[in-house]
């Protein structure tokens, strides 16, 4: 359901003058929250928009995606000079060595992480409790490294700091070479009608994608060969800021990468994986919805192999458009992306973004299908000869 500009601006300063603040709130601070300031966007490849915070929460209770380039703007400049292209494999190559490992991801894990992961009044970007959020999954993510052992052998976990107060993780497995293949997911949420103030658990967005790159990482990190840097590849998982107010946080990241010289040989997003009523109400099959527009092709085709062969239920394509996800600032900076979301998007979770994104909602079955799709790409891709 659409509000106008009207209503929806006299139901937030009608939220705002009628509201308490209550005990969780009272040392809780915004951080750089000028109403005045104007943020380039791009809305599609090559048009731009000047626009102020507010009208970015507008286009965004519109469904009209973006970038937030206004520090950014020299992102994929350096594209053209990037590494040859990968070749990714016509097949899955490691079954034998997954099987095993499939076993060990658990739902019930996911679920603990995600009950304190909305436990937080809200994961905006720009919030103290955005901060707390991520110093908190950082914890989880160092402590998974340590007790694996895959800090003797180099694999470590860092906060990517961003001006905006709640900062990027990256946790890196060495692998033989430098080239790198990124499972990504981002950590903030939003309350789009008001998100200084109003509640915005974000179990779906991205609440679920992010504990299930975490439960997959975790059994990863069981691998001898991988956490010894047996790979070809150099295997990193991001958990991303700010992607709600335009791809902020993953863009730093790629901009970064694409500066430095980094060879990212393969980016996968993981944004949504845990609703699925949509799906049964509309009298279809439950599957991984993958994107098919404004990613690279052969990825993504050889995505729709991992799902086959280790997933138990089957993908469904489906497109979401430009800036849709954190998979955009890779591919803008030349890199190949590809992005999975729960189901066709036409049937996704029309919950998000509001105080009613909660666990109750989502289905753990589901996201361990995610997990497992993960789980298979991320070693598949860590040993193939890209």
């Amino acid at each position: 359901m659409k509000f106008s500009t009207v209503s929806l601006l006299a139901l937030s300063a009608a939220a705002v003058n009628a509201r308490f603040i209550e005990a969780h709130e009272q040392d809780q601070v915004v951080i750089s929250n000028v109403k005045a300031e104007k943020y380039l966007i791009e809305l599609a490849p090559g048009e731009t928009r000047w626009v102020t915070e507010d009208e970015k929460w507008e286009l965004r209770r519109n469904g009209q995606n973006f970038m937030d380039i206004t520090t950014t703007q020299d992102l994929g400049a350096l594209k053209a000079s990037s590494k040859k292209e990968p070749k990714f494999p016509a097949k899955v190559a490691y079954s034998k060595d997954l099987k095993p490992m499939f076993k060990e991801l658990d739902k019930k894990n996911m679920e603990k992480n995600l009950e304190k992961f909305t436990s937080f009044h809200t994961r905006y970007y720009k919030s103290d409790y955005g901060r707390q959020s991520s110093e908190w999954l950082l914890e989880q993510v160092k402590k998974m490294i340590k007790d694996s052992g895959a800090d003797k052998y180099g694999a470590a976990a860092e906060p990517f700091e961003h001006p905006w107060g709640q900062n990027s993780i990256i946790a890196t497995i060495p692998g033989k070479h430098n080239s790198t293949v990124v499972v990504g997911g981002h950590q903030d949420s939003i309350n789009l009608f008001f998100p200084s103030f109003m509640s915005a658990p974000g179990a779906d967005d991205d609440g679920s994608g992010t504990v299930t790159i975490l439960e997959a990482f975790r059994v990863l990190l069981k691998s001898e060969d991988i956490i010894k840097g047996k790979g070809e590849n150099t295997v990193e998982f991001h958990w991303y800021s700010a992607e709600e107010g335009g791809l902020l946080g993953s863009q730093a990241i790629f901009s970064e990468y694409e500066k430095t010289g980094r060879d990212v040989k393969a980016m996968l997003q993981q944004d949504m994986t845990g609703y699925v009523q949509g799906t049964l109400d509309a009298g279809k099959p439950e599957s991984v919805g993958v994107i098919t527009d404004f990613v690279d092709p052969a990825l993504t085709e050889f995505i729709k192999e991992v799902v086959t062969e280790y997933c138990e239920i089957p993908y469904i394509e489906t497109k979401c458009g430009y800036a849709c996800s954190d998979h955009a600032s890779a591919s803008k900076a030349g890199y190949p992306s590809a992005f999975v979301i729960e189901s066709a998007f036409a049937d996704s979770d029309k919950k998000i973004h509001t105080s009613d994104d909660t666990i109750k909602y989502l289905s753990f079955d589901h996201m361990l299908q995610h997990a497992r799709l993960t789980l298979g790409l991320a070693y598949e891709l860590a040993f193939a000869k890209l």
